[in-house]
C-alpha cells in the first residue's frame, strides 16, 4: 500500500457513513491524546521496564525464527561504542513481551482513499500488488528497496575520476546499513501504534533515495492522516508526547530531543545500531521527493558518485549544515541534479516534465513508491568524465550561476528567474523544492555564510582546475580509512 507497508483490506463500515466514522475517529484520538499526555506527565503510562535495556523485544522484523540472529547476541559491549556508528557488535538484551498489539484499523476516508494506514509490517517492506499507473508499469515483486540496483560504474580514464570512484565505493551506503535502519523503524512503528493505531512510519531521505553514505543519519516521517498537519501546534504536540514516551519507555532510544523548527522533529540515537534519527510528523513531501531522487540516482551511473563527492567536500569545508546557516544535503543534491540537467548536452532530463503522472504532487501516498519504478535508464550523449563533471559543477556555482537573479529548479530542469514571493525575496540562495516549491536553501540567511559558500566553491574550483587531484580539496585516504574501521 504505502512505502514500508503491505496491503490490508479495510474493515467493514457497519452501516455508518465515512463522515460519521471519521468524526468518531477524530474524537477518539483527541480523547486518547489528552489522557496520554496526563499519564505521561504522571509517569504511569506503561508498566516499569525490566533491568535489561537496549532491546527491540523478542520480535525482530529482519530475522525469521529459524534464521541466524547473532548480530546483536552474545557480544560484549565495547567502551567506545557510543563513538562509532558502524560498530554493531553489541549485546542484544530483551525487554518483557508486549501485550497484544492494537487493532490497526483503516482510517475512514473517502471511498477512493480507503486503503490508508494499514497495520504493522514485516520485511520485505513492500508487498502489495503493483498496479500500472498512467503508463508507468511496475512489477509485482516488492522487495526491490533492498535489491542492489545494477548500474555499471563509469570507467575512470584519469586520476581525478578514479579518486571519486574510490571514495564512492568506500563510502556508499550498504544494504546492511539500510536494513539496520529499517529494523529500528519497524520496532518504533510497533511502539507508536500502541498510542496512535492508525499511524504509519516511513523511512525517507538519503537512507532510501540512493544518495546515502555509511555515516548518514536516518529520517523518519510519521504519517497520521492524509490531510496536512499544523506543524506549529499538532505536530509539536504529537512529537512532545512521543519524546516523553521514548524517554520513559524505550531504553534503546538515547537522547530524544524535540527541535522546534519550521518542521519540528525529535532527534534521537538508536543504541543498538548506533544510528542517529530525525522524526517528523506528516511532512509527506519528504516521501514524494525520496522516490523522485531515487529515480534520478539510478537512471545514470555518474549521478551517485558525483553527489557523494560533493556532499563529502561540502561537509569537510563546513558548508553542509542547515542548522548552522549553510546548505542542507538535500539542497546540495538538487544543485548537482540541476547542474547535470543544464549542460549543453544534458546528462539528466527533468523527470517531472517527461513523466508528470509518475511524479504528480497530488498522487495518493500509497501509490508514490509504485509510480517511478520502471522509469527507464537515461542514456546521455554527454561523455564527460566524473572528474570533468566535478570541476564543471564547482565552476558553475562559483562564477556562472547568477545567485541574485536565478532559482535552481530540478522540476523545470533549468535556472528560473526569481519571483517576488516571500520564499524567494531577499534570499541569498534559492533552490526550489520539486513538489511544494518552497526554498530548500532558506537556512542561508546571513551574508557571511553566503560569502563563505561562494568562497569555498571558488577555491575548490581553482585548485581542481589547476592540479586535478581530489586530495587538494578533500582528505580522501583518511575518509576512506574511516570507513574500513
Amino acid at each position: 500500500m504505502f512505502p514500508n507497508s503491505p496491503g490490508r483490506p479495510p474493515l467493514p463500515h457497519s452501516g455508518y457513513s465515512p463522515s460519521q466514522l471519521l468524526q468518531a475517529q477524530l474524537s477518539f484520538h483527541k480523547h486518547v491524546s489528552t489522557n496520554l499526555s496526563r499519564m505521561l506527565m504522571n509517569g504511569n503510562i506503561l508498566p516499569p521496564m525490566s533491568s535489561q535495556p537496549w532491546s527491540y523485544g523478542n520480535h525482530n522484523p529482519m530475522v525469521s525464527p529459524g534464521s541466524s540472529s547473532s548480530t546483536f547476541q552474545n557480544r560484549k559491549r565495547r567502551s567506545d561504542e557510543g563513538n562509532n556508528v558502524y560498530d554493531i557488535k553489541r549485546q542484544r538484551f530483551h525487554t518483557p513481551q508486549l501485550s497484544s498489539p492494537a487493532i490497526h484499523q483503516s482510517v475512514p476516508l473517502r471511498d477512493e482513499l480507503r486503503r490508508s494506514f494499514p497495520g504493522s509490517i514485516a520485511l520485505p517492506l513492500l508487498q502489495s500488488p503493483a498496479p500500472e499507473i498512467n503508463g508507468c508499469a511496475s512489477s509485482s515483486r516488492d522487495s526491490w528497496l533492498f535489491d542492489h540496483v545494477e548500474l555499471t560504474l563509469p570507467i575512470a580514464k584519469e586520476k581525478l575520476s578514479q579518486q571519486i570512484l574510490d571514495l564512492f565505493q568506500a563510502c556508499q551506503q550498504q544494504i546492511s546499513d539500510l536494513k539496520k535502519k529499517d529494523v529500528c523503524r519497524a520496532e518504533l512503528q510497533r511502539e507508536i501504534q500502541q498510542i496512535f493505531p492508525q499511524s504509519r512510519l516511513y523511512l525517507v531521505g538519503s537512507s532510501l533515495n540512493g544518495f546515502g553514505t555509511r555515516s548518514s543519519d536516518a529520517d523518519l516521517c510519521l504519517v497520521m492522516k492524509e490531510e496536512p498537519v499544523n506543524q506549529k501546534t499538532e505536530a509539536r504536540h504529537i512529537l512532545s508526547l512521543l519524546q516523553k514516551h521514548f524517554y520513559t519507555r524505550l531504553s534503546y532510544i538515547e537522547r530524544p530531543q524535540l527541535i522546534r523548527a519550521k518542521v519540528p522533529i525529535v532527534k534521537f540515537r538508536d543504541k543498538v545500531s548506533g544510528v542517529e534519527f530525525d522524526l517528523n510528523v506528516n511532512n509527506v513531501v519528504g516521501i514524494r521527493n525520496t522516490f523522485l531522487l531515487r529515480t534520478y540516482a539510478h537512471m545514470e551511473n555518474r549521478v551517485r558518485p558525483l553527489v557523494l563527492v560533493v556532499k563529502k567536500w561540502a561537509s569537510h569545508h563546513g558548508i553542509n549544515d542547515a542548522s548552522r546557516g549553510t546548505l542542507s544535503s538535500y539542497s546540495l543534491v538538487l544543485m548537482v541534479l540541476h547542474y547535470l540537467q543544464t549542460r549543453p548536452e544534458p546528462i539528466l532530463p527533468s523527470l517531472q516534465k517527461i513523466y508528470p503522472d509518475c511524479f504528480n504532487p497530488t498522487m495518493q501516498l500509497h501509490l508514490v513508491h509504485q509510480a517511478p519504478r520502471n522509469v527507464p535508464q537515461y542514456f546521455s550523449k554527454n561523455g564527460a568524465s566524473l572528474g570533468e563533471l566535478l570541476v564543471g559543477f564547482l565552476k558553475y556555482f562559483a562564477i556562472e550561476f547568477e545567485w541574485g537573479k536565478r532559482t535552481v529548479s530540478v522540476r523545470e530542469g533549468k535556472a528560473m528567474a526569481r519571483t517576488d514571493g516571500i520564499e524567494w525575496r531577499n534570499k541569498y540562495i534559492c533552490v526550489e523544492e520539486p513538489f511544494d516549491r518552497t526554498n530548500t536553501a532558506r537556512a542561508v540567511h546571513e551574508k557571511q555564510k553566503f560569502d563563505l559558500i561562494q568562497e569555498e566553491f571558488l577555491k575548490a574550483w581553482v585548485r581542481l582546475r589547476d592540479n586535478r587531484d581530489l586530495n587538494s580539496v578533500l582528505p580522501v585516504q583518511r575518509i576512506i580509512g574511516m570507513q574500513k574501521r
